[in-house]
């Protein structure tokens, strides 16, 4: 199959304006307003329950002010299994809020180490329990995922950007094996997510919002149980295959 890049559409005045006056303030208030509140709560509780609620609430609010209206397909799916790892692609940094709202169960992120020192961001991250992971070290990085792999085995689904930071395209970047790893490890499912439209909301190349219809596809989940750690790289091809797949059925039912 033949990749188009998909560019940005030429900024309009309009939606200069819109972003710059509406959506950023908005949107900023939305964060340190939610943020604050999450930290307060990180103080008074361990299991990280509350805090996660209200990162849904944030989040949920966050989609609408980012001009997007979210549906979900196959929500059956992320039902089947009480703990699994969760994979999709990585588009904008919108992902993030649009995933909150979509996915209705508490989770944990394995996200770059990078992000930790940024204010409310990182001290968000940290105070909630997500999990850091230092691509750069390979003893860190093995240190994070066997943190995960734990996680898991106590109850916590753990979620996964496999291609290590967003697309420059809007097209699959090569996966990195460590979604894989995490569900052969566990023996817990490997659940597919595309993520369809939120490249074109908030382009990586722009801070600009184009207001569309964002979704998030769930396919079906891959069972591990039995698997090795032997067909990392193979299951992680068939993960990167079924995400593919999911972005082109629904290009083509467009």
């Amino acid at each position: 199959m033949k990749l188009h890049v998909r560019r940005p559409a030429k900024v309009s005045w309009f939606v200069r304006w819109k972003t710059n006056l509406f959506h950023t303030p908005l949107m900023a208030v939305t964060t340190v307003v939610f943020g604050s509140v999450a930290l307060v709560f990180s103080l008074l509780e361990k299991n990280g329950r509350v805090q996660h609620r209200i990162a849904q609430l944030w989040a949920r609010l966050m989609v609408p002010l980012g001009g997007a209206r979210l549906t979900v397909e196959g929500a059956e799916n992320l039902r089947k299994f009480p703990v699994a790892v969760y994979a999709s692609n990585h588009t904008s940094y919108m992902d993030t809020p649009v995933l909150f709202a979509a996915l209705p169960f508490q989770f944990r992120i394995l996200a770059r180490k990078a992000l930790w020192p940024v204010p409310f961001i990182g001290w968000y991250l940290n105070r909630s329990g997500q999990l850091p992971i230092d691509t750069d070290n390979t003893h860190a990085a093995l240190a994070s995922l066997g943190a995960g792999v734990k996680a898991l085995r106590a109850g916590m689904p753990l979620f996964v950007f496999p291609e290590g930071g967003r697309t420059q395209t809007g097209n699959l970047k090569p996966f990195l094996s460590g979604a894989s790893y995490l569900a052969l490890r566990s023996q817990t499912p490997l659940v597919p997510l595309a993520l369809v439209g939120v490249f074109d909301l908030l382009p990586m190349h722009t801070r600009y919002l184009f207001p569309t219809q964002v979704k998030v596809i769930v396919g079906e989940p891959i069972e591990t149980r039995g698997m090795t750690l032997r067909q990392t790289e193979e299951l992680t091809t068939r993960l990167r295959d079924e995400i593919q797949a999911l972005l082109d059925r629904d290009a083509a039912a467009r």
